[in-house]
């Protein structure tokens, strides 16, 4: 009886430990492919507006997917908002209510916050 507490409890500990350690892990591990796909969104929106002058709308959605922007049915995944100041950002909209993966062309960095751009 003492063995099996004793391995239950150490069975518990281990999975406790391994969860703490995951999230506080770097968002560049655990998010990792997230943000390569991200990242290759990003080059791509900076060549369009090079090639341009202006970032593409938020609704177009022909030229997102042009851009790699792939359609789900509740929109692209990351979601992607810009403003009339020449910025934008990805948001990952994982959870209901946040914080989210975000990449914002002003910080130029990717976090886990708020959108501060609202569509």
């Amino acid at each position: 009886m003492k063995k099996a507490a004793i391995v239950i409890i150490s069975i518990l500990l281990v999975i406790i430990v391994s969860l703490t350690i995951y999230w506080n892990l770097p968002i560049n591990i655990t998010r990792r492919s997230d943000i390569k796909y991200g990242n290759s969104l990003i080059q791509n929106i900076e060549i369009y507006k090079k090639t341009h002058h202006h970032l593409p709308e938020n609704n177009d959605w022909e030229t997102l997917e042009k851009l790699g922007f792939k359609k789900e049915d509740l929109g692209a995944q990351p979601d992607y908002r810009k403003n009339g100041n020449g910025s934008y950002e990805l948001v990952y909209l994982d959870e209901f209510d946040g914080p989210f993966l975000i990449w914002n062309s002003n910080e130029k960095k990717w976090s886990i916050d708020f959108p501060k751009i609202q569509k």
